[in-house]
């Protein structure tokens, strides 16, 4: 083996670790993040803020300028 394919190696388990290791800590975020998306949007109303509509996109699978008031309100609903 030569020095390049342990350092490889090497990277790879470092890489598994480390998502191991942040997996459960990535996943609160990601629920706290919803939260607060949740509230902010209940608390508001259209147009919403660039960060709203970025996670509006992403739980909806369309582009923010598609986005109806019955995909918030199914979004709102889960």
């Amino acid at each position: 083996m030569g020095v390049r394919r342990i350092r490889k190696n090497q990277i790879q388990a470092d890489q598994k670790r480390s998502r191991r290791e942040n997996s459960t800590w990535k996943n609160k975020e990601r629920e706290r993040r919803d939260e607060r998306m949740r509230n902010l949007i209940r608390s508001g109303k259209p147009p919403y803020t660039p960060a709203v509509q970025s996670w509006l996109s992403i739980k909806t699978g369309k582009p923010a300028r598609l986005i109806t008031a019955e995909d918030v309100q199914r979004v709102l609903g889960n």
